[in-house]
């Protein structure tokens, strides 16, 4: 597959959220334009690898699991992607910054408490992570901070 994580994410923001098929859909419609056979399980570790760098969130909404696009990503419509609203038929869903940041701290909750010794890059990354959500939603997340903090220092 040769989306950016990036690029997924602006293909999800088309949408406010997508669930884990309609991404895959909507990348199968790009690649059948492009005329291209799509690996579905080249898409899963894709979606696996920006949720994984926070460049798309897993967010429950509405009773499904949507991804968005997450607090590290600079989401990137690809030029072949503004129609895909019309193609795929799927309204608009408005993800709210609560539901957001929900899912923005049980993620933190479970990749933080994951933090080992030798995971020092990790814990970079998750320090990054949370100054860039403070930005993109009005949530304060020091406590995750000062316990990766810790975690550096031990």
């Amino acid at each position: 597959m040769q989306r950016t994580h990036d690029e997924l994410a602006g293909i999800v923001d088309l949408f406010g959220g997508l669930t884990r098929d309609e991404l895959t859909e909507a990348l199968v419609e790009l690649a059948f334009r492009d005329g291209r056979d799509l690996d579905e399980a080249a898409v899963e570790d894709a979606v696996d690898a920006a949720t994984a760098d926070y460049r798309l969130l897993e967010v429950p909404h509405d009773g499904d699991v949507l991804v968005a696009p997450g607090p590290a990503a600079f989401p990137t419509v690809p030029d072949d992607a503004d129609d895909l609203p019309h193609i795929l038929d799927i309204d608009r869903r408005d993800v709210t910054e609560p539901e957001k940041a929900a899912a923005l701290r049980s993620r933190l909750e479970t990749d933080v408490a994951a933090l080992g010794p030798g995971d020092d890059d990790r814990a970079e990354t998750l320090l990054d992570v949370t100054y860039d959500a403070e930005v993109w939603i009005d949530a304060t997340l020091e406590p995750y901070r000062d316990r990766i903090h810790a975690r550096l220092d031990a």
